[in-house]
């Protein structure tokens, strides 16, 4: 699996949700810089990110409601994968946190869109190939000063990015005989991004594991749960690197989406 970078974890509790854009491009050198990182950062052999240089206005166009608008969004990044490889969603949404993530280290503000956009317009500016589907989208550009209603009822603007307790969201070896490297693991995992802010990630902790599963079998907003918990999955193993500790990922048969095991 392709290396993540340490400075992501720091990255995770300035990343927000950002759908206003200032009306400029973004500069040459970074839109370079994220470019090659989309074309490198390859987890998974069946998902891979595209950077659109240019206004996705046509694909942001179904957004509606408190969702947000996209707006002045000078280009965009698409996350594909092939529709039939198992556990497409989770893959997809390990790799686009870590695009999104990366996209926040440069400076450039972002937005998880994984419903609620126009797919078939997405995926002919990316040039598909045969049997791949766009999972989500992003827009990408240096977000605006100012926030609008809807990004400050998304994001829980000045409220630690309004997350459910740990105590909620987890089972198994009690939370005081946690290791350091769980714990700094399920805080980094707690403030992953997902639709509506929903959150339906729930874990087993065991002794060298840590469990992620769905809270229930209900898609809703039109997005699976899987791609939340795809994102979750990337926090968590960043939290765990930044705490001294590596493991890998087996994935697993719903309603559990995969174990981290040291």
């Amino acid at each position: 699996m392709t290396i993540l970078n340490r400075e992501w974890y720091q990255t995770i509790a300035r990343r927000r949700s950002r759908r206003l854009y200032e009306a400029r491009p973004v500069a040459p050198a970074t839109l370079e810089q994220l470019d090659r990182f989309c074309r490198e950062f390859k987890p998974f052999p069946a998902a891979r990110a595209v950077l659109v240089p240019a206004p996705g206005d046509e694909v942001f166009r179904g957004i509606l409601g408190h969702y947000g608008k996209i707006k002045g969004a000078p280009a965009f990044i698409a996350f594909l994968g092939e529709a039939e490889s198992p556990y497409l969603y989770e893959r997809v949404g390990y790799l686009g946190e870590g695009v999104i993530l990366e996209a926040t280290r440069l400076g450039l503000g972002t937005c998880w869109v994984g419903g609620f956009f126009r797919p078939e317009v997405a995926a002919r500016l990316v040039g598909t190939r045969p049997g791949e589907k766009v999972v989500a989208v992003t827009p990408v550009g240096y977000a605006t000063g100012r926030w609008s209603a809807e990004e400050k009822l998304m994001t829980g603007f000045g409220r630690n990015h309004r997350r459910k307790p740990l105590a909620e969201l987890a089972t198994g070896l009690d939370q005081s005989c946690w290791p350091n490297w769980v714990k700094v693991a399920m805080e980094a995992a707690r403030l992953a991004p997902s639709a509506m802010n929903r959150q339906p990630w729930r874990f087993e902790v065991g002794k060298n594991t840590i469990t992620v599963a769905v809270d229930n079998l209900h898609d809703t907003y039109n997005i699976p749960k899987r791609l939340d918990c795809g994102i979750a999955m990337l926090h968590l193993e960043l939290g765990a690197l930044a705490a001294g500790v590596t493991g890998t990922w087996k994935f697993l048969p719903s309603p559990r989406v995969a174990r981290f095991t040291l």
